[in-house]
This record gives structure tokens, C-alpha cells and sequence, in this order.
């Protein structure tokens, strides 16, 4: 007859404890034991490290602390659904840290029995969930943007349709145009969406934008490092499209030993207002050798004179000659750029 060592069960239970408590301090997640009275009676490290409070300022205390007041009676419904048998699972809501910051946290709360099966208390689990609740305020503030920068984008499809069909009698003239003009559009806007909407910078814009033209050797670009706001990506990014368009079957781009220059500078005004000044430069070496521009006012135009200057709050002046096209935009720097950014450290860009 073999008896069974009584002691063995007394190390295998101590043994199992102690593996639970070493799970339970080395969770990520914030465990907290408390009694039927709301008081902490179990504080693992991953409540310490959330909350501010050590284990021995936690302990015995009301977990009320942890609490924003208007919140307070959260906490009789927990202990009511825990007396009643009842847990509480994946529950979204604020809780206060030692130094007086709220967080937010998802909290799962499970009803503690005695030996006898009888409730004494409840085990709550706390995750820190703020950095996803950051990135969702994020996300909807970016689709707000987005909803108001497509509905922008549906009337300046529609102004352009209107305007373009005013000033073509071609059909397929007409359907030429529209498309460019929407494919320029949409690179402006992809700009934007590369940078979740935060801006774009202005050399990258007349890039895009003066790619599909080719001659690349013959653009130069020069001014400072400016990132531009989303109205200006779109306004100037319409402007540039013009421009590009216009030279390519009439002006520099056109024509042998054409060639464009692009400059930009912000000045300060007698008020110590902050002023950006652009100008678009193109001659035509070849011009006798080129198409007549059409002597109707066109939509790029109506874009160059009116819709851009006036969308960034400033002013512009266009000059046609037989030598070539000169187009200078002034506006508040900071209908512009990006608020905070821009041209602080004055280093410019060449190329």
C-alpha cells in the first residue's frame, strides 16, 4: 500500500501560485484585485506604470481615485453587476492618473469566488487604449478634410466644365481639355494624399505638374523650401497646368531654345507682413517658328487672372508678348504655406 506524500500538493499549489503571480506582475496590461467595497486590494507593475501609483499608495485604497468624479457612479454598477454574478467585458472609458491626467482605457471586470464558490471581490484588467483613440480622432479629422476638399473638387470640376465649354465649339477639343485639366487635378490631389492632407512642397508641385510636358533641361526652378497649404496645392497646381499647357503649344516649350524660369521668394512687407512672390518667366527664342496663341480669353486665363489670385487672397499680373509670357502671383505668405512652416531657416532650393 502506497500513501501519497500530502506535502507534494503543498508544493504543486505553491508552485502554481507563484507562476500565476509572476503572469499576472509581468502583464502589459494594467490587474487590478478589489473587494466588494471598491477597495484595491491587487496592484500588478502594469498598473503602476499606468496609473503613477506603487503598489503600496494603491493598496487599500478606494479605486475611486483612479475615477474622474463625474464618473463616480460607474463604479456602484460595476460592483452591482459583480455582486449579482454578472462580469464586464471590453468596456471602453476614462480613467485618472496620480498626476491628474485622464487616459483612456478598456477595462474587463470578473467576479472573484472563495473556495465555497461565494463572491468576495473582482479582478478588473485595464489596457491603455489611447493611442488608438488618437488615431481615430486622426482619422476623422482627415475624412471631414477629405469630404470638404472632394466637395471643393466637385465645384472646380464644374466651373471648369462651364468655363471650358463657354470658350469651345470642338467637341473634342472640348473633351481634351476637360481631361487634362481633371488629370491635373488629380495630381495635385495625390500630393495631398501622400502627406494625409498636411500640405505639399511647392517645388514637388511644379514638378508634377510640368512633368507631362516634358523638357525638363529647359525649367528652372529657384526659391526657398516652402510647404504649401491644400487650397494652394490646388490653386497653384491649376495655374501651373495652364501655364504648362499654353507654353507647350504656343510658348517655350514650343518653340527651339525656349526656356522657362520659375522663381519664388517671401519678402516682409512695411507692416512686417510676410508676403509671397512668384513669377513665372518663360521667352520664346523661337517664336516665329511657333503657333499663335488663340486671341480669346480662355480658361487658363480666367485661372491666371482671377480664380488663383483671388482663392489665395493676392493679386496677379499677366503679360503676353511676342518674346514670351510673364506671370507674377503676390499673396499673404500666409494664405500659402503651411501654418509654422515655411521659410524660417531662409535656405533655398535651385535646380
Amino acid at each position: 500500500m502506497h500513501m501519497t506524500d500530502p506535502g507534494g500538493i503543498f508544493r504543486q499549489n505553491a508552485n502554481a501560485d507563484a507562476r500565476l503571480a509572476a503572469i499576472v506582475d509581468s502583464s502589459y496590461d494594467a490587474i487590478i484585485g478589489k473587494n466588494l467595497n471598491s477597495i484595491i486590494t491587487d496592484w500588478n507593475q502594469a498598473a503602476e506604470r499606468m496609473f503613477g501609483y506603487s503598489a503600496e499608495e494603491a493598496v487599500g485604497q478606494s479605486i475611486l481615485m483612479l475615477l474622474p468624479e463625474h464618473m463616480h457612479n460607474e463604479e456602484a454598477e460595476i460592483i452591482g453587476r459583480i455582486r449579482r454574478g454578472e462580469g464586464v467585458g471590453s468596456h471602453e472609458t476614462t480613467r485618472k492618473r496620480k498626476d491628474g491626467s485622464l487616459i483612456a482605457v478598456s477595462i474587463t471586470v470578473s467576479p472573484i469566488r472563495n473556495n465555497t464558490g461565494e463572491i468576495i471581490g473582482a479582478s478588473q484588467i485595464a489596457r491603455d487604449i489611447s493611442a488608438a483613440k488618437e488615431s481615430e480622432r486622426r482619422i476623422r479629422l482627415l475624412m471631414r478634410e477629405v469630404n470638404h476638399r472632394v466637395k471643393n473638387q466637385f465645384a472646380v470640376i464644374l466651373s471648369m466644365v462651364r468655363e471650358t465649354s463657354k470658350r469651345s465649339t470642338d467637341p473634342r477639343e472640348f473633351e481634351e481639355m476637360i481631361r487634362a485639366r481633371i488629370m491635373a487635378l488629380s495630381r495635385s490631389h495625390d500630393l495631398l494624399v501622400t502627406t494625409e492632407w498636411a500640405g505639399a512642397s511647392l517645388f514637388d508641385l511644379v514638378q508634377e505638374h510640368l512633368k507631362p510636358f516634358g523638357h525638363e533641361d529647359r525649367i528652372s526652378l529657384s526659391g526657398p523650401l516652402l510647404t504649401l497649404q491644400s487650397n494652394a496645392v490646388q490653386n497653384l497646381g491649376m495655374a501651373f497646368h495652364e501655364l504648362g499647357t499654353n507654353s507647350s503649344k504656343y510658348g517655350a516649350l514650343a518653340s527651339e531654345g525656349g526656356h522657362i524660369e520659375i522663381t519664388w521668394k517671401v519678402k516682409t512687407g512695411p507692416e512686417a507682413q510676410r508676403r509671397f512672390h512668384l513669377v513665372w518667366h518663360e521667352t520664346s527664342a523661337g517664336a516665329a517658328t511657333a503657333r499663335k496663341a488663340p486671341e480669346r480669353k480662355g480658361f487658363g486665363t480666367v485661372v491666371l487672372q482671377r480664380v488663383a489670385p483671388q482663392s489665395l487672397s493676392g493679386s496677379s499680373s499677366l503679360e503676353r508678348s511676342p518674346e514670351g509670357v510673364k506671370w507674377a502671383l503676390e499673396a499673404p505668405l500666409e494664405a500659402i504655406v503651411v501654418p509654422q512652416l515655411g521659410a524660417e531657416d531662409g535656405s533655398d532650393f535651385k535646380g
